[in-house]
């Protein structure tokens, strides 16, 4: 385990990175990181035998833990989120997609983690999720997202006109999924490439067609319409 000192100056946010197999990962995340004021990478592990006890030894915020598909031998990523989680409650988890497996994602906010990035993940990406589970949101990956708008929002076309879903733009149920899972009105706005202002009315003209008024209502009304299931929350 490399550590960089305990604790962190001026109360940044500390970070633990947990990806065994790629080291120039790791020190592309570090130096990310390291280049944010609010942010401090207080170590890495080269492997989960060791994450516990670093996690307890450092006491982080937030860990990125790598996650492995069934067939990396002997590797169980997913089992390493839950005993992180079993052991240290307030500990925030991003999962981090390394190699090939769309079920991870599901996977990893089962056992627990808080956001979930993908191997097209971008330097930015970690430094917006780290932030975003910090705020006791979940994060997910703009590749997901887009996975999953393909998947649901896309799938039906020919909703019933008197479904009150039908009525919205494909954007405005862009925004609603995004919406819906916790995201705030900047960080849509970085996903589409819009400002944060448009965004803002995107929603109100979301939650006005809807006829809803706070976001509970908007993700109990997508989880039912399938826009989006529990078992990716």
């Amino acid at each position: 385990m490399r550590t960089n000192g305990s604790g962190a100056p001026g109360g940044r946010i500390t970070v633990l990175l947990a990806i065994f197999d790629f080291p120039m990962l790791v020190e592309g995340y570090r130096s990310k990181i390291e280049a944010e004021p609010d942010l401090h990478v207080v170590g890495d592990v080269p492997d989960r035998e060791s994450l516990e006890a670093a996690i307890t030894t450092l006491e982080p915020d937030v860990v990125v833990a790598e996650c492995l598909p069934f067939s990396a031998p002997g590797s169980n990523a997913y089992g390493a989120i839950e005993a992180c989680r079993a052991s240290h409650a307030k500990v925030r988890i991003l999962g981090l997609e390394t190699r090939g497996g769309s079920e991870q994602f599901s996977l990893a906010l089962k056992a627990g983690a808080d956001g979930f990035l993908t191997r097209e993940s971008e330097g930015s990406d970690i430094v917006t999720a780290i932030r975003s589970v910090c705020r006791g949101q979940t994060y997910v990956s703009p590749a997901i997202v887009t996975r999953m708008v393909n998947t649901y929002v896309l799938r039906n076309p020919d909703a019933p006109l008197e479904d009150t879903y039908a009525t919205l733009t494909d954007r405005e149920k862009e925004v609603l999924l995004l919406a819906a899972v916790g995201h705030t009105n900047r960080e849509i706005a970085k996903v589409f490439h819009l400002s944060e202002q448009t965004v803002h009315n995107y929603r109100a003209n979301i939650m006005e067609k809807l006829g809803f008024h706070d976001r509970v209502e908007l993700l109990k009304f997508a989880i039912r319409r399938g826009i989006i299931s529990v078992a990716d929350l």
